[in-house]
């Protein structure tokens, strides 16, 4: 299906990227890594701007020209309790600046018909305590994929998706974890991959700036105290 197809995935060392990157070189297509873990393409830093423009380079030197860029990369988890300033513009700076300037710089490269996917969160729009700079970092990445959307009208469709309790060792989870979710189970890293290669395709030409919560259902579920099992503890 992506044959002679360009992929370029950040954080595609290990979890939901890893996944990504092997289905997208299963169905032909050659792959560029970017992560700070060990990889067969690129060791570094997206938080840093030189690294960003090193891996461009490489990129452009090795294949000419990109059809997809997946922005997968993962911001740090800490919250108002705990996080620094240096820590939360860092999750920002893996989490939006990253995103937003890699297309910048790849996107004179991009192939007609170029696709860009940001992997955002479920936390874009529902919270945990003490999750802000995941938070932040998740809602700026789907915001960013609107405002490009427009800008790029015509030359690269970008949308997101907002996975929800993803498993990324492939577990099964029985009781509880699985029966809260509408969908009846966790979430397998399959299921993003799935469909990030599905919005990369002709098949989805006509979709741009959409933004595709991945979660088993969990974020229509309305819960209020007593209802279904649920109770409400105060702290």
């Amino acid at each position: 299906m992506f044959s002679g197809k360009i992929a370029v995935i950040t954080g595609g060392a290990g979890g939901i990227g890893k996944t990504i990157a092997d289905e997208f070189a299963r169905n032909g297509a050659s792959v560029c890594i970017i992560d700070k873990s060990d990889n067969p393409y690129f060791v570094g830093d997206i938080a840093c701007e030189k690294t960003l423009s090193e891996f461009t380079e490489k990129v452009i030197s090795d294949y000419g020209s990109v059809d997809y860029l997946i922005n997968n990369a993962l911001p740090i988890m800490k919250g108002i309790d705990s996080c620094t300033y240096d820590e939360f513009n860092y999750a920002l700076r893996v989490g939006v600046t990253a995103p937003f300037y890699l297309s910048k710089l790849l996107l004179p490269y991009f192939n007609e018909g170029g696709s860009i996917i940001n992997i955002s969160s479920s936390r874009d729009r529902m919270s945990q305590a003490c999750t802000e700079s995941y938070s932040a970092a998740k809602g700026g990445i789907s915001a960013l994929t609107h405002s490009m959307a427009v800008s790029l009208s015509g030359r690269v469709r970008v949308n997101s998706i907002s996975p929800g309790w993803i498993d990324t060792a492939f577990r099964e989870h029985d009781g509880p974890d699985g029966a809260q979710h509408p969908a009846g189970r966790v979430g397998h890293p399959k299921d993003i991959s799935e469909m990030v290669l599905f919005l990369c395709s002709d098949r989805a030409g006509f979709i741009t700036g959409e933004n595709i919560c991945i979660d088993g259902g969990m974020t229509r579920l309305m819960i209020y105290h007593g209802d279904n099992g649920w109770s409400y503890n105060e702290k």
